[in-house]
């Protein structure tokens, strides 16, 4: 059977992403995004061009989006990205009303995400009802993670009552470096055991064993584990009762702390993104520099976890917007691993930005792997597959 056209969306509280893409070639036919929805004037991107606007909610944006493919292509049915699956849903689904209704029951677990992600998905099914919606979940990926590792140590009655565990997040990109690198290296995903460090704003390390995840670095949302653009990753969770106290906040002054104000952003004072860091410390801001070194520490630290988890690893692969572009990022994270069996290539890492390439030294016992994510398109691919199979 030949390729099938998916349109790939991803809903946020005031934007929306898509692309269409051709699943025979892998190639997007038309790409964008439609920002401030129910704002006075938004902006919609597409294909190099950009307009304003006026997009009052979701089913809007979608109508929009729909406006800007090329004449002729049809649609063939859409794939969602969905944050939290929960304990439910631990691969990819067509999409009716009864999961509409769970994945609105999960929204306790990720207030900020599915909300969203919903209001997305039911856009897309009023203004494109003829065709099969898959929702893709990010926490999927992991659901092959172990109890041990799941676990926190909370009184078990609560934790089940409330479905607090590790769930992970990312899942679709670490999915796809994991299957992409298996490619690369002419093997099967289930023969691989690598280190996935997905970076960008939001940042996350994934153990991958026989092609799937065995632990994450993100936890039951997505604040735990390494730093990140304004969120802290891993803090004593004592801080947040000490601030309550302390500074007499309630739940939305720490909700904006955790999520908003701190990362690179908090730390630096300057920004959560890494170029304006790396230049800020390269001129002599001694915050950006520091927020820099924590970043990296956080990662070096989170790999040799990992590493210990899987009893070694071949491979350590960045992706992401840091990961795929800043070099000095990888270096500083992978360059006093040589005890992991990691030795850097400096040079051959300082050429690489956004290309898949080893940047590992020659011989290095763990090779050191960049690989460009692509999200949509395993939405896509995921979508066909379910659609195929419920035809």
């Amino acid at each position: 059977m030949g390729g099938v056209n998916i349109l790939s969306i991803n809903a946020g509280s005031s934007s929306l992403k898509y692309q269409l893409i051709d699943t025979a070639t892998g190639e997007a036919m038309a790409r964008g995004v439609v920002e401030r929805i129910g704002a006075a004037e938004g902006r919609l991107k597409a294909n190099g061009v950009e307009r304003a606007g006026h997009f009052a909610n979701h089913e809007e944006a979608v109508s929009a989006a729909l406006e800007t493919l090329p004449g002729g292509c049809r649609v063939d049915g859409a794939g969602h990205r969905v944050v939290h699956g929960g304990g439910r849903f631990r691969a990819s689904v067509l999409i009716d009303d009864e999961v509409e209704d769970a994945i609105e029951k999960l929204s306790h677990l990720a207030p900020l995400h599915n909300p969203v992600n919903l209001a997305g998905i039911r856009a897309g099914r009023t203004v494109l009802p003829s065709v099969p919606h898959v929702a893709v979940f990010d926490t999927a990926f992991h659901a092959t993670i172990p109890a041990e590792a799941y676990t926190y140590a909370l009184p078990y009655g609560l934790a089940e009552k409330w479905g607090i565990r590790r769930y992970g997040f990312h899942g679709i990109s670490h999915r796809f470096v994991t299957e992409r690198y298996a490619a690369i290296t002419g093997r099967s995903a289930e023969s691989v055991k690598l280190i996935t460090l997905h970076l960008g704003n939001g940042c996350s390390a994934c153990a991958v064993r026989g092609g799937e995840s065995v632990d994450s670095s993100m936890g039951m949302t997505p604040l735990e584990g390494l730093v990140m653009g304004t969120r802290p990753g891993d803090i004593d969770p004592a801080i947040a009762l000490r601030l309550m106290e302390w500074e007499g906040w309630g739940r939305e002054e720490l909700e904006s702390l955790l999520n908003h104000k701190s990362g690179l952003a908090g730390l630096s004072g300057v920004s959560n993104d890494m170029r304006e860091l790396t230049a800020a410390a390269a001129a002599g801001n001694a915050r950006a520099a520091l927020a820099i070194d924590v970043f990296c520490y956080r990662i070096r630290r989170y790999v040799g976890a990992l590493f210990g988890v899987l009893n070694g690893a071949e491979a350590v692969v960045f992706t992401g917007g840091i990961g795929e572009n800043r070099d000095e990022v990888r270096m500083k994270s992978c360059g006093d691993l040589e005890a992991l069996g990691i030795r850097m290539d400096a040079d051959r890492n300082a050429r690489v930005h956004g290309e898949e390439r080893e940047v590992s030294a020659a011989g290095s016992k763990t090779a050191v792997w960049v690989i460009p994510t692509n999200e949509e398109l395993l939405i896509a691919k995921d979508a066909e597959a379910r659609i195929i199979h419920a035809t």
